[in-house]
């Protein structure tokens, strides 16, 4: 990696076609790592922490070594359910609606898409969201 907050390659292969798939939405760098956005609103934000640069994301995945992390909107009670189930999931301290993942090579990339979905809806338009079939349907 060559500056803080890149993010590897593999990672964001996996994650592109996820949230590109998504309608009018758009990638763009973020103060540190990589972003996805719907208007001007970001439903998901990956970044690697280095605990000496990022020390609040750091702080909130409970890390002192560099891990790659996602950042996500999601309704509060999917918070607590998923934070209570543990790694990887955690809380960072800024958002309500805000749950963070540790991508390492566990990740379920089905959930990952569940939930970048579910994200998307909670700040699309209303007419955007009912073009994308909802996490809940997709088990039907």
């Amino acid at each position: 990696m060559s500056a803080p907050g890149d993010v590897p390659p593999e990672f964001l292969d996996r994650l592109r076609p996820i949230c590109r798939g998504l309608p009018e939405t758009y990638e763009e760098p973020a103060w540190v790592g990589v972003r996805w956005r719907i208007r001007q609103r970001t439903f998901a934000h990956v970044l690697t922490v280095d605990p000496d640069h990022q020390m609040a994301y750091a702080r909130a995945a409970a890390t002192d070594e560099p891990i790659c992390v996602l950042t996500f909107r999601s309704p509060v009670d999917e918070i607590h359910a998923l934070v209570a189930s543990g790694h990887p999931f955690f809380k960072p301290d800024w958002g309500a609606d805000v749950l963070g993942m540790v991508l390492d090579d566990t990740v379920d990339w089905a959930e990952v898409g569940e939930l970048l979905t579910e994200s998307y809806c909670l700040l699309a338009p209303k007419k955007l969201a009912t073009l994308v079939a909802r996490p809940a349907e997709w088990g039907r």
